[in-house]
């Protein structure tokens, strides 16, 4: 391999490597309930269904089975165009 193959390598590992590290879950956030059906599209903290991995990957807004953190307590009021927020997955 000469090197500028190695080096195309290398910078595509590097790439996927760090394109994965964005995608783990935030960590835990003490006082904090996970509230779904309030993110925007790639802005959710975890959980977004088939076919996407995790932080970052949400395709729609306010979608059902994406959750982001909020302050204990205030999930339910919170409002948005498809309704509020839910301390559990909604059918969006």
């Amino acid at each position: 391999m000469n090197k500028l193959n190695a080096f195309a390598a290398a910078t595509a590992l590097a790439s996927l490597t760090a394109a994965a590290a964005q995608a783990g879950p935030v960590a835990p956030q003490p006082g904090k309930d996970k509230c779904y059906g309030i993110s925007l599209a790639g802005k959710n903290d975890c959980k977004a269904g088939a076919g996407t991995t995790c932080a970052g990957t949400s395709k729609k807004n306010y979608q059902g089975d994406a959750w982001k953190y909020v302050t204990r307590g205030t999930c339910a009021s919170i409002k948005t165009p498809k309704g509020n927020g839910s301390l559990t997955p909604v059918a969006r």
